[in-house]
């Protein structure tokens, strides 16, 4: 008998757009509280700044209106999970495009507010189901804003580590949804059903060659919080680092992810 297929995950498009809406709205109040010694602290991303970094999270809601530019193409030919690993191609281009943007953009409180308007007006006249030219082939902007969860949670957890107490809030279908695509990604990157990995309150996913557990405990188990989850899957921290500290706890021989880790780099 054929293994069984795996479902794939389906997400609201109604929830999605308004997480996405409510952490953008969760950064731009927290930028608003910078000061210029602030804005000029380093990030640890390279040698971005807290303000290159601000005027980059701008442009997670600003590609939406670049890609919306753009020809519709003809038909679908990526997935969702296709996204993560193919960002990574972008990157010198994201990184000079984050220096320019923030030299030419003195009022960044003003941009993010413009750049809310303009999406918001956007996700109005389009349908979820238009096809967008993507890095990670053609998708529907259904699935495209979900990645938009990924990139705006994994920077606002870049901005409230880079600037002490600052502490801007994760809204919570936003925070969901990534953890749940970066979960799904490892398991299409790892297939199999030997180790489950746990992130409660949101992912179970199962990945790895070897031995099928059927009932009971499985006997390779990997278990994290959100945050570290996502920190581990966008390069933020390293896995042996993470065990050491006891933010991943990882038992079994199939339980060391560290070769599959980032999934974002």
């Amino acid at each position: 008998m054929p293994p069984a297929k795996k479902r794939v995950r389906t997400y609201d498009p109604a929830k999605i757009r308004a997480a996405v809406l409510a952490q953008f709205g969760n950064v731009r109040q927290g930028v608003d509280s910078l000061t210029p010694g602030q804005l000029a602290l380093p990030t640890g991303l390279g040698d971005w700044s807290v303000r290159e970094l601000v005027a980059h999270i701008g442009t997670a809601l600003g590609a939406v209106g670049v890609l919306l530019g753009r020809p519709e193409p003809a038909r679908q030919d990526g997935t969702l999970l296709d996204w993560p690993s193919a960002i990574h191609a972008d990157s010198p281009a994201i990184a000079a495009y984050a220096h320019e943007l923030a030299e030419r953009t003195p009022d960044l409180a003003a941009h993010l507010a413009d750049t809310e308007r303009h999406f918001t007006a956007l996700l109005a006249e389009h349908p979820g189901t238009r096809l967008l030219d993507t890095s990670a082939g053609a998708l529907p902007l259904a699935d495209y804003l979900v990645t938009r969860t990924v990139e705006l949670v994994v920077h606002t957890d870049d901005l409230n580590r880079a600037v002490p107490g600052l502490d801007i809030p994760y809204d919570r279908q936003a925070l969901a949804a990534c953890t749940r695509l970066l979960a799904d990604t490892l398991a299409v990157k790892a297939p199999g059903a030997s180790t489950e990995v746990r992130i409660p309150p949101y992912a179970v996913v199962q990945c790895v060659k070897g031995p099928r557990h059927t009932r009971g405990t499985p006997p390779n188990v990997v278990e994290t919080d959100p945050l570290t989850w996502i920190r581990l899957a966008a390069g933020r921290t390293q896995w042996k680092a993470a065990v050491e500290d006891a933010k991943v706890s990882a038992s079994g021989e199939r339980a060391d992810l560290g070769a599959l880790l980032p999934l974002m780099s």
